[in-house]
């Protein structure tokens, strides 16, 4: 712990930068020059007036030539001050700053300034101590009590400056408690970054590159002062310390915030708010911070919201993500999260984006594990229910819902778009897969189209695939398939007694002719999954066979809709064209990074590229990301087509196979249709729902009447327009 020591008067001022860190031919202004900006016509001393002037105001100098001014300097506006070390104000007029309902003047009054840099027409009133900081043109500060940069100031960033000591740089625990996967974090840092960083552990010459060009990213000479952009306003605010600030940023009633870099800009402001305390971290653009949270160690992706009480620790919240009410420790969340009700809990997670936590939600506690060093995977679209428990480690595929339980054991669900349940009853662990599909196709086809009309993001660094089927989620559907195929036949041998084991390819080919079959040879069955849970007891899949075609229907729609978009944009190219040109084998592994999808071979090729100084510095690793982004719209198409080669079991798709995939896709945006209406319906017939309602008229005053539903009113019209282009390509046909 530091204590009070005391410094003489005359040399208290002296020293920022201990000597032996400032380079030859170089003083501790040296940094600061090349980042203040200089006022119209420049700066200059005080005239013997203006000194005058400022000494009547009652404003005070540790020496008066170390006071410099623009040309159109006003010393009537500037009063109660004292003035230490070196210190630049810009052009000053007799106007009024306004922000919202607040009014102040012009000038600088009741403070005490150490050694800033002060832009023109800034309104700085009762700052109590302002040190080291370059305030930007057209700026409120008001009401704060301490806001300081010190010599070796990191804004956030995971790095070290000359002569500090390994220990004090910063990482964020992420995915883990333990430590394991720590990641620097840096201003500009996206959820694909700390993925790479925080997955490959494993990957030495990786994880030492990904540390030398953090490190590199960042001058490591001291003296680098705190900046605030044009137009913030700061007012009643307690701490701010080694604190950059962009433009248009508005703080008010802060408690503190240290260490910490704050983006913002005039098209997207951040705002941060009463009672916010931020340690160690990175605030992206547009975000809102508000009512009592906690952040330490952290990266808040732009366009997200942290309110209303959250804990966010070790953590990184991707974009267009709402955190509230709730503790969130330990994480790599990617973008498009929701956690916005109380008394939720959230530790030690991979969780991949289009994901929505419930209140009472404890994700990952301790109290139900031996050790602290488990990891929760969930793939996209994770909707646990209200009060779950789930222990560490478990693993999930995408758009997974489960049911309000207590679930003992860890877990690995493969199958996507399914609804786990725990069967306190029969003391077994219930998967309905292709839940969504079957039982809520509102939600189902909302999703894409919500997160991209939320997207509301300026600077779109983090690419992100919100199409619900893709080739991440729709190559856990083709797995599904498969292992439906596996256990429907051992569940079929073993009632009939063959307990003998088979080949992998036997068991696909029994299951397959057995869910292509008659209904009933299967719903007789009882269908396990094998090593999906860490116990004795069962785990059954149900529905069986309404799940085999339904994920059939997913992956022909999925196919059918990628392929119609490339031929409105393509029109040269033809169904025939297609088929030749994608006669290939299918990329069966795709990795999600950070909302990106990547193949396997793009990943691989990424990681040798970093390890082997191929790739420099962050920015040509996100060029490369980019890059491998303009490449998707193909590879996807090719996955899409492939995948409808897979589930026609066909080894090269002809005009019949067309044919097929067209009328059936027909039929299944016929049953969209009607499903998006049917599952959307059920909250206006529900007996219990309308109980609340003295009539249906207030019922639908509530709820605005179904057919004005705007979703269901684009699906109803779209649908048909679909539905004509396909009857075209086969009329064409």
């Amino acid at each position: 712990m530091e204590r009070v020591t005391i410094i003489p008067a005359d040399k208290a001022y002296d020293s920022w930068i201990d000597p032996q860190y400032i380079p030859e031919g170089h003083d501790k202004y040296s940094i600061r020059n090349t980042q203040a900006k200089e006022p119209e016509g420049g700066w200059r001393h005080l005239t013997q007036n203006e000194m005058a002037t400022l000494i009547r105001n009652n404003n005070t100098a540790t020496d008066w030539n170390t006071i410099m001014v623009g040309n159109d300097f006003n010393p009537d506006v500037i009063r109660d001050n004292s003035f230490v070390g070196f210190v630049r104000m810009g052009n000053m007029s007799a106007d009024i700053l306004q922000y919202h309902d607040l009014r102040l003047p012009v000038g600088i009054t009741n403070s005490h300034i150490h050694s800033c840099d002060l832009g023109s027409n800034v309104s700085i009133h009762n700052v109590s101590y302002l040190s080291h900081y370059i305030i930007g043109d057209n700026c409120i500060l008001f009401n704060i009590d301490e806001m300081a940069c010190t010599d070796h100031s990191k804004f956030g960033n995971g790095i070290v400056k000359e002569g500090e000591p390994e220990s004090v740089r910063i990482y964020l625990e992420i995915m883990n408690e333990t430590g394991c996967r720590q990641v620097c974090p840096f201003d500009g840092m996206i959820a694909a970054d700390a993925y790479l960083w925080g997955k490959y552990i494993d990957d030495t010459p990786l994880q030492l590159r990904l540390k030398e060009i953090t490190q590199n990213r960042y001058d490591s000479h001291r003296g680098y002062y705190g900046t605030v952009g044009e137009k913030c306003v700061i007012k009643n605010s307690s701490i701010i310390k080694d604190v950059k600030i962009g433009e248009c940023c508005y703080i008010k009633g802060a408690s503190k915030i240290k260490n910490v870099t704050i983006n913002s800009s005039d098209k997207e402001p951040t705002q941060i708010g009463e009672n916010v305390i931020m340690v160690n971290g990175i605030v992206g653009y547009g975000c809102n911070i508000f009512y009592s949270t906690t952040s330490i160690r952290f990266i808040l992706g732009s366009n997200s919201k942290l309110k209303y009480g959250a804990r966010l620790i070790n953590s990184f919240l991707g974009d267009n993500s709402t955190i509230s009410c709730c503790e969130v420790l330990n994480n790599l969340i990617y973008p498009a999260h929701e956690q916005h009700h109380n008394n939720s809990f959230l530790i030690a997670a991979l969780v991949m984006g289009q994901s929505n936590i419930a209140a009472g939600a404890t994700l990952g506690s301790n109290h139900n594990s031996r050790t602290p060093d488990g990891e929760i995977v969930a793939g996209r679209g994770f909707w646990p229910g209200l009060c779950c428990s789930i222990k560490h480690s478990c693993k999930f595929a995408s758009f997974t819902l489960i049911s309000k339980a207590d679930y003992n054991y860890e877990m690995n669900i493969p199958l996507p778009f399914a609804l786990i349940s725990n069967n306190a009853q029969l003391d077994t662990l219930d998967i309905t897969p292709a839940f969504w599909w079957q039982y809520d196709m509102y939600a189902l086809q909302r999703n894409t189209w919500k997160f991209n009309k939320r997207d509301s993001r300026v600077r779109k660094l983090q690419n992100i695939e919100f199409d619900t089927f893709a080739p991440d989620s729709m190559e856990e559907v083709i797995a599904g398939m498969k292992l439906l195929e596996i256990q429907t036949a051992k569940a079929w041998l073993h009632k009939n007694g063959d307990f003998a084991e088979k080949e992998r390819p036997e068991y696909r080919a029994i299951g397959r002719n057995l869910l292509n079959g008659p209904r009933e040879d299967v719903d007789c069955l009882e269908v396990l999954g094998e090593g999906m849970e860490h116990s004795k007891r069962k785990v059954r899949i149900l529905k069986v066979y309404d799940a085999y075609h339904a994920y059939s229907d997913m992956l022909i729609n999925y196919a059918i809709t990628n392929i119609l978009k490339h031929l409105e944009t393509a029109p040269d190219d033809t169904l025939e064209s297609i088929t030749e040109k994608y006669e290939s084998k299918r990329r069966r592994v795709w990795i999600n990074f950070g909302g990106q999808l990547m193949c396997q071979e793009d990943v691989d090729q990424l990681r040798k590229d970093i390890a082997d100084g191929v790739l420099n510095s962050w920015d040509e690793i996100h060029a490369r990301y980019n890059e491998i982004w303009k490449r998707y719209p193909d590879d996807k198409l090719r996955h899409a087509y492939l995948s409808l080669r897979f589930v026609l079991q066909a080894k090269r798709i002809g005009a019949e196979e067309w044919k097929e995939a067209l009328s059936r896709e027909i039929d299944i945006l016929r049953f969209i249709q009607t499903q998006v209406t049917v599952t959307r319906a059920k909250d206006y017939t529900n007996p219990f729902r309308q109980a609340t309602f003295s009539s249906e008229a207030e019922m639908i005053a509530a709820y605005e009447p179904l057919e004005e539903n705007s979703f269901i009113k684009k699906v109803n019209a779209e649908t048909p327009e679909k539905i004509s282009k396909i009857e075209s390509l086969l009329a064409g046909n």
